[in-house]
């Protein structure tokens, strides 16, 4: 194995994040890319992002630029709110009364 096939540490926010109703997937790549899904739209939004302890910089592909924050576990990219994929949460906050 040569020291290019060493797995590198994978950053803790590394995986899917997702928002509590499950339209919008953004997963953080471990080489330091994102891909955002919206709806059934795969790869929305692509670029690449760049963390300073608990907060995140994005710069997608078209150039636009935004920011996040991690609090409690949670994602809170601009004006959205993702929680890791599986996280309870999702399932709570994502059910729609219908009463």
């Amino acid at each position: 194995m040569s020291g290019n096939d060493t797995p590198r540490d994978l950053h803790p926010y590394v995986g899917m994040w997702v928002t509590a109703d499950g339209h919008i997937r953004q997963e953080l790549l471990p080489n330091g890319r994102y891909d955002e899904a919206r709806g059934m739209r795969r790869s929305a939004y692509t670029g690449r992002y760049t963390v300073t302890g608990d907060h995140i910089d994005y710069v997608d592909d078209t150039g636009f630029t935004a920011t996040g924050d991690i609090r409690d576990g949670v994602l809170f990219h601009e004006h959205l709110v993702l929680y890791r994929e599986g996280d309870q949460r999702i399932r709570q906050e994502g059910t729609v009364s219908r009463g």
